[in-house]
């Protein structure tokens, strides 16, 4: 009788228990307890990738662009990290609808190597609606999208040896500038030397030709840079080296 006695009063604290948790799980409240964790100040927020990449069409359709989304949810209500979840899971298949349709939109007339040309597209156009909003019921839902653009794997063999001689033209581009300015810096220290000897005739007209020389190497340095900003197209005739 004694063991029986002890095994009800056990069965029934720990239905005692198991009633108040579930009176408050339907409250949307924390459970009281001993055990309960301190709940985080300010609204939670969770933050979900897409299952897969989003893939949406270049220009022309053969080709297209991936896209790997991320979503950060919150919701201005107080709500428990479970409860949240499942809203995210019923509200996520829309928000990755709406980051299909923009990301279309934006690649439609794009070719498909332009894939930074997307990426930037489509930043934008999330900078102007950072939040959404969603609704279920008394419940709302703000989400922040977030995303980032990939090349089709299927392009990126013909894409390579362009991007290798890119690389190695910026090189050789960096390469002749630094030698041009050491070489007018060079000029000008030759200068300042044949201007303190200016009562010798022949170091004078040697000053004059360095000068001259070096003004025009200054403006050739500015046409290259203000080509190297502005690139002409390939027909364009490449600017006249100095002597």
């Amino acid at each position: 009788m004694t063991i029986a006695r002890d095994a009800g009063v056990r069965g029934w604290r720990w239905w005692a228990r198991s009633w108040d948790r579930l009176v408050a799980a339907l409250q949307d409240e924390a459970p009281v307890g001993s055990a309960a964790a301190p709940s985080p100040p300010g609204p939670l927020v969770e933050q979900r990738d897409a299952p897969r990449l989003i893939a949406v069409p270049a220009r022309g359709y053969v080709y297209s662009f991936y896209i790997r989304a991320t979503f950060a949810w919150s919701s201005p209500a107080s709500l428990r990290s479970e409860v949240l979840s499942w809203y995210v899971q019923y509200f996520q298949p829309n928000a990755i609808q709406r980051l299909t349709r923009l990301a279309a939109d934006a690649a439609r007339d794009l070719p498909p190597h332009r894939a930074g040309d997307l990426e930037v597209a489509l930043q934008q156009a999330l900078a102007e609606d950072p939040l959404w909003h969603y609704q279920r019921g008394d419940v709302t839902l703000t989400c922040r999208p977030d995303a980032a653009v990939r090349l089709d794997e299927r392009i990126m063999p013909a894409l390579q040896p362009h991007v290798d001689r890119l690389v190695k033209l910026e090189y050789q581009f960096d390469e002749q500038i630094q030698k041009a300015r050491y070489a007018e810096e060079l000029s000008r220290q030759w200068a300042t030397i044949l201007d303190d000897h200016a009562d010798d005739h022949d170091l004078a007209d040697a000053r004059d030709h360095m000068l001259a020389t070096q003004r025009e190497a200054a403006r050739w340095i500015a046409e290259l840079l203000h080509r190297h900003a502005n690139p002409a197209p390939e027909s364009a005739p490449t600017p006249r080296v100095p002597p």
